[in-house]
């Protein structure tokens, strides 16, 4: 099940990044990305009526620095749009892709922020590697 919510992120990460920047073309960067962030509140907000079942009162135990995620996704909103305006979808999105996997790996490695520590193979470095060249391929104006 796992691989399936992956590749509906995965998906919906792209279709957003496209959306978002045509969005900003029309009304700028932070108000696209207030407009993101407000309609994101907004159906949230109507999930949690319907399906939520956690307790709020329990985030005084969360580690205060998770507590960042909203501001990570207001600067991972503008910095999509920035790059897909840039360098288009599709190499910027490849950027994005190996950039979220070596970040993954590092935290996976060394086991931060509570993820269980993974040995980061050789094996896993070539594959980051082939991503780079093939990211090289595809821009490559040969």
């Amino acid at each position: 099940m796992g691989l399936i919510f992956s590749i509906i992120a995965g998906i919906c990460m792209s279709l957003q990044g496209v959306f978002n920047t045509r969005v900003s073309e029309k009304i700028g960067l932070w108000e696209t990305n207030v407009f993101v962030q407000g309609t994101g509140l907004i159906l949230t907000l109507i999930i949690l009526l319907i399906a939520g079942n956690g307790n709020f009162k329990a985030i005084k135990e969360v580690n205060k620095l998770y507590l960042l995620g909203g501001a990570l996704g207001a600067i991972i909103i503008f910095s999509v749009m920035k790059g897909i305006s840039s360098m288009g979808p599709t190499y910027s999105i490849a950027t994005i892709l190996v950039a979220q996997l070596l970040a993954a790996g590092i935290i996976d490695s060394f086991g931060m922020f509570g993820a269980e520590q993974i040995k980061f193979t050789i094996s896993k470095f070539v594959g980051i590697a082939i991503m780079i060249v093939g990211i090289i391929v595809f821009k490559w104006k040969g």
